[in-house]
Parts: C-alpha cells; sequence; structure tokens
C-alpha cells in the first residue's frame, strides 16, 4: 500500500475514515445519534474498515446486529449506511454477515478475539444511486480491495484503467517517474507487473482529475464488470457439475468458473428455499421457457444453503420492496421454517430519506491520497455537491498544503459519551473552513438572489473546468439554475462530463418508481416548463427510435443476408447504398439534438445566457443537409421491389427472411422498417408545424423553425406521391403473407383499402370471417390450422356491378348488410353500427372506383379454392375458435417474438382497419418514458416505450435492442381514471379493454396530450370517406 507519510497526524480533524488535504464533502445529519444502547455489560469489538484501519467501539452485549453497524456509521458520519454490512467469520470458519435483529452475543462466541469487516453489501446497478461522495468513496475502496484479493476479475484493459484510476486518487495527475515508483511499491492486482506501462498509459490520461471524479470513474468501469459486487457460493448442479452461485440486485446468477452461464430474474423466481444441502429455486411458470419449474442446486452443507438464502432474502427485500417487511407473530406453539427476515431501509427509503432531508456537509479525509491540488482546478472533489462554497469554504492555501500522516492506531468510540465523540470529530480545525460554522456561508435567500456569474468560481477554462463544463456552472453556487429556478443536482452529473440521457424525464429518472406529489411538484419546478422544450424533447426520443429501427436494416438484417451466401448482390448492395448515408446523416444529427437538450436543461452554464433554449437553429442546418439525401429516400420502393423479386427467385432468401422478421429485434415487418426514413421525413414535418404554432413570430427561433419547416415540406411533396404508392405496396405484400390460396395478390394498380373481422351468414348461422376489401375485389377468409397461423381464402366477390343495402330488418340479425354481386349475394353482419358504418361507407367508395377506372383482373384465386368448395363446417370454426382464444392469451403477455400482424389482431378483437388508419398510424409515431401500474397493483414501473403500427412496445430503456413486451391497442378505449380509482397522480390516462386494465402516466401536460392523441389514433379508428373529407 502507500508509503507512510512524513509528517505526524494531529489529532481532531481526521480521527475517523479519510486521509490527507484532498478533502471530501460527507453529510453531518443533526439526527445522526450513535444509538442508545440496552442496559447490560459492555463488550469492545473490533472493526476493520475499508481503508484497512482498526477500530474499538464499546457496546453492550444485548446489542443488536444493527445497533453496531449504526454506532459505526454514526462514527463516519455516513447517511447512506444501509449499502453496507459487517462480516465475520463464525465457528464453522464461513464468512458470514452480522444479522441486524439478533442480540450481538448470540453471534460471537469470542467476541474479544473476533474483527469484523466494515463492508458493502448492496451493490447497486448504477452508481450514480449512491448519492454521498463519501459513500462513492467506500465503494471505490471496496473494488480497490477486490481487485487486490482476486475477488474481482476482468481483463487487462479493464484491470489496468480501474488501478489508473485508483493511482490517481492516490497521487494526483502523471508523473512517469513517480509513477512508475508508485506502481513498484504498491501492488493493487495480482500480477501487476507486466500491466505497468499500460496502467501508466492510462494514468496519462486523467490529468486534471479530482479523488472524488476517479472514484466516479473508478466505479464507472467497475460495475460493468461481470463479477461486479459478486459473492461466488460453491454449489453443484444435479449431474454434479462445479457451478457457483451468486445474487445481485437482477436476481440469481450461475456462475460455471468465473463465467456468468446463466441468470434468474426476481420477476421469474416464485420462491427460494433450501431443504437440507439443496437449494431450491422455484420459477413461475413460462411456455416459452424450457426450464423446469424447480431447480436443484447442492451445497457443501445446509449452513452454507442457509447462508446464501439469507443473502438472498436481503437482496431481494432491499431492491425491490418499497418498505421494510413488517415481522410475521410468531406461532405460539408450533414453528415452521426461518423467521429470518430483512431489517433496514429498502434502497428507495435510503434514496428519498437523502434527497428529501436538509445536511449539513463536513470534509472527510481520503487515507492514502497525496493530491496537491492545482489553483486552476476546480476546489471541489465532488461535481454531486456543489452545495461547498468556494469562497468561504475550504482554503486554498490549505489544500496546498503538505498532506498528514494519517491517524494509525485505534480509537476507542463509545455510545455512552456520544457528545465527546462528536466534540472529538468537529475540531476547531473543521469550524474554521467555514463548513461547520453556518456563518460562513451565504443565507438561502442570498444564494436565490446571487447572480449566476457572481457564483462561478474564478479560474480559466483549462483543466478539468475545460473537459467537464458542468463544474464551472455550478461549483460556487449550492444549487443548479434552471430557467431562473432553483435547483438541487442529486445524482444528475458523472465527473468525466458525460451527460445524463436527455430523454430522462425529472419524472421518470429515480431508482425507484414511487414518489409523492409533492416531490414531482417540486421536480417539475426545476426542470425547463416551456411547450418548446418538450416539442424538442420529443424530436429526441423519437430520434433515438428511428435510429434503433434504422439499425435492424443496416446492421441486424444486413449480417443476416451477408452471411448467406443464397442472398443475391443486388438486394446487399441496394440496402447498402441506400440506407448507409441515412445512417450516417441521423446518428450525427441525434447527437446534435442531445447536446442541445442536456444544454436546455441547464447541465452547463450555456443556458444561463438563454442562446441554447431552443431548437430551430439545428433544425434548420440538419434539413439542408438532409436534401441531398433525397435520393436516397426515393430508393425505398426500389429496394422493396427488389427484395420481393430476389425473395421469388430465391426459396431460401424467403426463408432468411422470414426467419428474420420472427427475431426479437424485428418487432414489426421488416417491409415497414425500410420505410421508415420516408416515414420521418412527416414526423419532422409535423414537429416543426407545432414549434411554429407554439413560437409568436418575434421569437428568436421562428424563422428558423419556419425555414426548416418550408425545406422538409418542400421534400416531403417531392416524395408525397411515391410514399402513397410505395405505402399500397408494402401493406400488399404484408398481406400476401397473411393469406393462403391466393395468386397474383401483388399487382399494379390494386389499392389495398380496408381489412377486418365480419360475421358471415350462411346455414349453419353466423360464422366468423377475415375480410379484406380491395378496389376491385372483396376477400374473405377464415384463420386455417397452419404452422404458420396462415388465413385461407373461401371466396370472392368482384366489385364491378356490386350493390349494397341495409338488411337488419330482413334477416333480424342486428348490424347486416348485403353484398349483391355478379351471380351471388352475401349477408354480413358487422359488431357494431360504427363498424357496419365503415364498411358501407368504404366498400360504396370502392365501388365507384371500380366503374371509372379499369383495375386489375379480378380473378385471385387458385384453382382449387372456390366459395363452394371449401365446406365451412362445424369443425373448422370450432378449431378457429381454440386458436382464437389462445392466441388473444399470448396477445396481452409478453412475448419470445414479435406481436402477431394487424391481420390476427383485428381477428381477435374483432374489429377493422384502413388504410387511412394505417396512414394515420404512420404520422403519429411516438416514444419516450412512462411510468406503467397494473390494476391491482401498488407501484409504478417506468418503461421506454414506443408507439407504432397500432400496438406499444415496452423496453427497460431507450438503448434496449429489442421490446419485453407488446400491445396492440386495437378495441382498447383510453380515458382518464376516474376519482374512486384513488389514482392521485397528474399526466394519468387509462386504457382499458375488457378486462385489462392499464394506467400510463406521462411526465408533463404536453406529453400527456401527445400520447391521448396518438392512442386515439389506434383506438377509435376512422372511416376512409370521413378522414377525407376532414381533410378537404
Amino acid at each position: 500500500m502507500a508509503e507512510p507519510d512524513p509528517e505526524p497526524m494531529s489529532s481532531g480533524a481526521g480521527q475517523r475514515l479519510g486521509a490527507p488535504e484532498t478533502l471530501g464533502i460527507s453529510t453531518l445529519d443533526p439526527g445522526h445519534r450513535p444509538p442508545v444502547m440496552p442496559p447490560g455489560r459492555h463488550v469492545t469489538l473490533r472493526v476493520r474498515m475499508l481503508d484497512d484501519t482498526e477500530e474499538l467501539f464499546d457496546i453492550s452485549q444485548k446489542a443488536s446486529g444493527k445497533m453496531l453497524l449504526d454506532l459505526v456509521c454514526s462514527h463516519m458520519n455516513l447517511i447512506e449506511g444501509d449499502y453496507f454490512g459487517l462480516e465475520f467469520q463464525n465457528h464453522q470458519k464461513m464468512v458470514v454477515w452480522l444479522d441486524h435483529i439478533k442480540p450481538i452475543i448470540k453471534q460471537l462466541r469470542r467476541p474479544k478475539h473476533t474483527i469484523l469487516r466494515f463492508s458493502v453489501k448492496f451493490f447497486p446497478p448504477d452508481h450514480a444511486q449512491l448519492l454521498e461522495e463519501l459513500t462513492r468513496y467506500l465503494f471505490s475502496l471496496q473494488i480497490k480491495r477486490d481487485l487486490s484479493c482476486g475477488r474481482l476479475t476482468c481483463n487487462d484493459s479493464s484491470a489496468a484503467l480501474m488501478v489508473s484510476h485508483v493511482i490517481q486518487s492516490e497521487i494526483g495527475d502523471f508523473e512517469e517517474s513517480h509513477c512508475r515508483s508508485h506502481l513498484l511499491n504498491n501492488n493493487y492486482i495480482p500480477d501487476q507487473m507486466p500491466l505497468i506501462d499500460k496502467i501508466m498509459e492510462s494514468h496519462s490520461a486523467h490529468i486534471g482529475q479530482t479523488p472524488a471524479e476517479s472514484d466516479y470513474q473508478l466505479l464507472e468501469v467497475a460495475r460493468k464488470l461481470e463479477l461486479y459486487g459478486v459473492r461466488l457460493h460453491p454449489a453443484k448442479d444435479r449431474e454434479g457439475t462445479k457451478l457457483s452461485l451468486a445474487v445481485a440486485h437482477t436476481g440469481v446468477l450461475v456462475f460455471q468458473g468465473h463465467t456468468r452461464i446463466n441468470a434468474f430474474n426476481w420477476a421469474k423466481i416464485r420462491k427460494l428455499s433450501f431443504k437440507r444441502k439443496r437449494f431450491l429455486i422455484k420459477l413461475r411458470p413460462d411456455l416459452n421457457s424450457s426450464y423446469q419449474d424447480t431447480l436443484e442446486f447442492l451445497m457443501a452443507s445446509r449452513d452454507c444453503c442457509k447462508v446464501f438464502w439469507k443473502i438472498c432474502v436481503e437482496y431481494h427485500a432491499f431492491f425491490r420492496l418499497f418498505e421494510e417487511p413488517k415481522a410475521k407473530p410468531r406461532p405460539v406453539l408450533f414453528t415452521r421454517g426461518s423467521s429470518f427476515r430483512f431489517s433496514g431501509r429498502t434502497q428507495k427509503q435510503v434514496i428519498d430519506y437523502v434527497k428529501e432531508s436538509e445536511f449539513k456537509k463536513i470534509p472527510f479525509e481520503r487515507k492514502h491520497s497525496r493530491v496537491q491540488y492545482n489553483s486552476r482546478l476546480s476546489p471541489l472533489p465532488s461535481p454531486r455537491h456543489p452545495e461547498v462554497p468556494t469562497e468561504s469554504g475550504v482554503s486554498r492555501d490549505r489544500l496546498s498544503s503538505p498532506p498528514r500522516r494519517h491517524w494509525k492506531e485505534s480509537v476507542l468510540v463509545s455510545a455512552e459519551d456520544p457528545t465527546a465523540s462528536r466534540t472529538e470529530r468537529s475540531s476547531p480545525s473543521h469550524q474554521t473552513n467555514g463548513l461547520e460554522d453556518r456563518k460562513g456561508s451565504p443565507s438561502r435567500a442570498e444564494e436565490r438572489r446571487a447572480s449566476p456569474r457572481q457564483s462561478r468560481p474564478e479560474h480559466p477554462s483549462t483543466g478539468v473546468a475545460s473537459e467537464s463544463p458542468r463544474l464551472a456552472a455550478s461549483s460556487g453556487h449550492p444549487y443548479g439554475m434552471v430557467n431562473g429556478q432553483k435547483s438541487l443536482d442529486l445524482g444528475s452529473h458523472s465527473p468525466n462530463g458525460r451527460q445524463p440521457s436527455p430523454l430522462t424525464s425529472p419524472l421518470l429518472n429515480d431508482a425507484c418508481s414511487v414518489r409523492t406529489d409533492d416531490e414531482d411538484e417540486v421536480r417539475r419546478k426545476r426542470f425547463p416548463t416551456d411547450r418548446a422544450y418538450f416539442i424538442a424533447k420529443e424530436l429526441l426520443t423519437t430520434e433515438r427510435t428511428y435510429l434503433k429501427d434504422l439499425d435492424v436494416v443496416t446492421v441486424s438484417f444486413q449480417n443476416a443476408v451477408g452471411e448467406d451466401e443464397a442472398a443475391p448482390d443486388s438486394v446487399k448492395n441496394a440496402i447498402l447504398a441506400t440506407f448507409a448515408p441515412l445512417h450516417k446523416f441521423h446518428t450525427g444529427f441525434l447527437r446534435e439534438v442531445e447536446q442541445r437538450l442536456a444544454l436546455w436543461e441547464g447541465r452547463s452554464n450555456a443556458h444561463i445566457k438563454g442562446d441554447y433554449q431552443r431548437i430551430g437553429d439545428v433544425l434548420v442546418k440538419n434539413v439542408q443537409a438532409l436534401k441531398p439525401l433525397t435520393v436516397n429516400l426515393s430508393k425505398q420502393s426500389e429496394v422493396l421491389l427488389e427484395l420481393e423479386k430476389s425473395c421469388k427467385a430465391s426459396r431460401r432468401l424467403e426463408s432468411l427472411c422470414r426467419d428474420f422478421e420472427l427475431q426479437k429485434v424485428c418487432y414489426i415487418p421488416l417491409n415497414v422498417f425500410i420505410l421508415r426514413p420516408l416515414h420521418r421525413l412527416l414526423h419532422y414535418q409535423q414537429i416543426l408545424e407545432r414549434l411554429c404554432k407554439h413560437y409568436p413570430a418575434t421569437h428568436v427561433d421562428f424563422r428558423d423553425c419556419r425555414a426548416a419547416l418550408a425545406d422538409v415540406s418542400e421534400v416531403v411533396e417531392q416524395l408525397q406521391e411515391s410514399l402513397i404508392k410505395t405505402e399500397n405496396f408494402q401493406k400488399l405484400l404484408e398481406l400476401k403473407k397473411d393469406l393462403l390460396g391466393v395468386d397474383n395478390l401483388v399487382v399494379p394498380g390494386r389499392e389495398f383499402i380496408r381489412l377486418g373481422c365480419l360475421s358471415k351468414l350462411s346455414g349453419k348461422g353466423l360464422q366468423q370471417r377475415m375480410f379484406f376489401l380491395f378496389n376491385d375485389i372483396i376477400l374473405y377468409t377464415t384463420r386455417g390450422i397452419t404452422p404458420t397461423n396462415q388465413f385461407r381464402v373461401h371466396g370472392q366477390l368482384p366489385l364491378r356491378g356490386m350493390t349494397i343495402r341495409e338488411s337488419e330488418d330482413e334477416w333480424g340479425v342486428p348490424h347486416a348488410f348485403t353484398l349483391v354481386g355478379q351471380g351471388q349475394s352475401v349477408v354480413v353482419a358487422a359488431s357494431s353500427l360504427t363498424e357496419m358504418e365503415k364498411w358501407m361507407e368504404d366498400i360504396k367508395v370502392a365501388i365507384q372506383m371500380a366503374k371509372t377506372s379499369n383495375g386489375p383482373s379480378s380473378d385471385l384465386l387458385t384453382s382449387d379454392l372456390t366459395d363452394n368448395k371449401c365446406p365451412e363446417d362445424s369443425s373448422v370454426e370450432a378449431e378457429s375458435e381454440d386458436d382464437m382464444t389462445a392466441s388473444h392469451g399470448s396477445l396481452e403477455r409478453p412475448a419470445a417474438h414479435r406481436g402477431n400482424t394487424m391481420v390476427h389482431v383485428c381477428w381477435h378483437r374483432n374489429t377493422s382497419v384502413s388504410m387511412v388508419d394505417f396512414s394515420v398510424a404512420v404520422e403519429n409515431q411516438l416514444s419516450g418514458n412512462l411510468l406503467r401500474k397494473f390494476k391491482n397493483s401498488n407501484g409504478w414501473q417506468k418503461l421506454w416505450v414506443v408507439f407504432t403500427n397500432f400496438s406499444l412496445f415496452f423496453y427497460k430503456s431507450h438503448q434496449d435492442d429489442y421490446p419485453l413486451a407488446s400491445l396492440p391497442l386495437l378495441g382498447y378505449s383510453v380515458t382518464i381514471p376516474s376519482d374512486n380509482e384513488n389514482i392521485h397522480k397528474d399526466y394519468v390516462f387509462k386504457l382499458h379493454f375488457k378486462s385489462h386494465v392499464y394506467y400510463f402516466r406521462s411526465e408533463s401536460e404536453y406529453a400527456f396530450e401527445r400520447w391521448m392523441e396518438v392512442i386515439r389514433s389506434a383506438t377509435v379508428p376512422s372511416s376512409r370517406a370521413r378522414v377525407l373529407n376532414s381533410k378537404d
């Protein structure tokens, strides 16, 4: 470890975890007192801290383990102590955690000879959830310890990078001889010598990085490792294969060696238990899983099982529950099973407690750090705590003084005299720097009145300041300023200057999913409230989804086609030449929009001038750059045609495309992805129209938005006719895959108008049929019993010479109408009056079109399929009903593949969709974060939601490659919850279909209006005639 410092350390200031003059900022909780001890005999316990110092604590033998942990945390002024625990080696030589509930005397056989280790117990998925600098420092010490002992294994590059951050924190900026000497004298990883050059190379890139920033970067690298926070428990499977079990925030993990081979998410686990040496994992039933309901692992002993079971119980409660579980009453006579339960605050409670409370900040010291501060650099060790004043804070003379030697001996901390312990730590040397004395820091009223320019530290834009502009904006002011309002900056920045995603909203970006209304209101006030901001944010969120869709074509499909020799070069070249330039352009465009939104939200000092609270200049520049790519946009139909020709010529390519559409990443039909660039132009046009409508003519952004709108409208007008034809062509290709027994569906001149479910009246009564209306013919089908679930055509009705009339009174069937064609008539009934009106209007329009145009040939059926030769027997109908029931359930639950096509959805929901509805849905695509709540659940779950193709697709985050589940919206109704539903939140809408009820909560009024608008466009489809009239 580090060499001993030359100067002895004076008593007082640093008599707890920490070190040199690189003072960090810890939180002093006025109510954070040592726990009150129960009466009885006291015992002195030795605790080894994360910096390898040992301290003695005087505590009652009757005290619980929680009291000792609270005493240790109080000694360190550690507010987020719930992430930590005390571990020790029991009499069976097993390392176990100190139980919070049991008395210490019942857990430690020889207390005086037992050393307890203070360690990190719960590792959160993201270190940004750790709101205190002291907590992150302790986590970095734990990572350093795990690296040193070989518990955290990784590749050489990651190991060298992590060690470079450690030594940046300890010795400061890179100086070759000093760095090499330090590495030769200190071992941070096993077999360190071969990596010294690589470590030094990484260290040289960290110049200007403060110790707090080094901690942050160390955790950023470590959290991505497979063994981050993992403690392996040896086990065997049923075949005797040696494995290891571990638990993480996500669930139970299975390792073979140091490689993770399986993971069982908490949501999939129904119960964890153990019986003697066997550890049992009982899973929830899953039709798509090949696993058994119960998995069994054999461990060394019953005690090993119980130790692992306990930590699983605690991990589940800490990360998944909203509050500490209540103790169950013990039975009087007989007990069964363990009474063990998690005791303490959950992660959500810890985060809420730190955010909602007002604490005073005091310095803490880092044991090994010898960083000499450069006067040019920001004196803040952590950007997460800009509450430290620069002028009345730690003096720079003090920061640049030589480091003192850390106090090596043990200090006896007694719970009987908390004032003495607190006084000892609150030494005069701490009070003089203005952090203990409130007189030395400006009042909140003065902070609110102070201008941002006056509050910025006066140092040149070099070093860290130049790399991290948010430091310059926040280092001198205790609050970030957003739209002239005070805004706490809790966990929204990273020390490396990486901005958090602009699409994480003030209502949705917490680690936990439930908040109070008061907190929501406070957070809304801290964020931009201008409607233009939310319009620009819609541009950002939809652009992210659009770029992911381009990845499906340019990466996923291109790779699938490239690996197959059957795919002709013409298809590969057409896709590459058309989509590669578009992908490159939109990648750069997305980057610019992200940067602008970050500035708009106030994550740098640029927003103070108001220069970046607009989006028009970014749009007008990129729209002009998009114009030369109009040629690529006009080639979408050529790509579709080339792909269709190649599939006809090669059955292997056709099979490849069909298999690709079944992959998770292809969540909608492949042809729809190919048309995305054309659809995106319509989205730009709509967004710019909303911006121009919102801005007054005098606004600084109005001129740019109007110019960009004119450019986009020009391109849209050029491609409008091509877009209409290409969409119709794409829809015919899609329907062709759903129909069985049809020849030449895709022919020039044929237009798709409507598809949907009607009941056909026959001698056996009303029987469900799927009808397809084109501009020259009507096809009616039923769902066949085929492996592909295609619809088998039963008959065709040419439109030329057809008449239509209502026949409800004639047949006594509600909502019935009769189609009279050449030599045949068909009586059908719709599910509702509205559906009947839609069908009759569209059929009348189609009949009129057939009279006035020379459409394609109406003969579509294969030679062996006629209406008379397809008996509509009851057995087929019964089988179809069984299929319907089975598939209906699959629509409501997450599926392994993308959801059924629109034809299947209409079949199950007994509704219809027109081509006009498809066009409206294309224009109304939307994506963003929403909170979802089920009817009978208490909590809200944050999800990334994409609306497209009449469905909602749910992701954990916008970075996911494929959705977790989908929800087709046809048949659903969207409303606002009533008062008796007890949804006391703003911006909540409700989706309801039969017994299925979902609540969704958006971040703002604008987002709420947009989600309601686009979902209504899918749940309330319009007829062709009414939409055309409204557009006229």
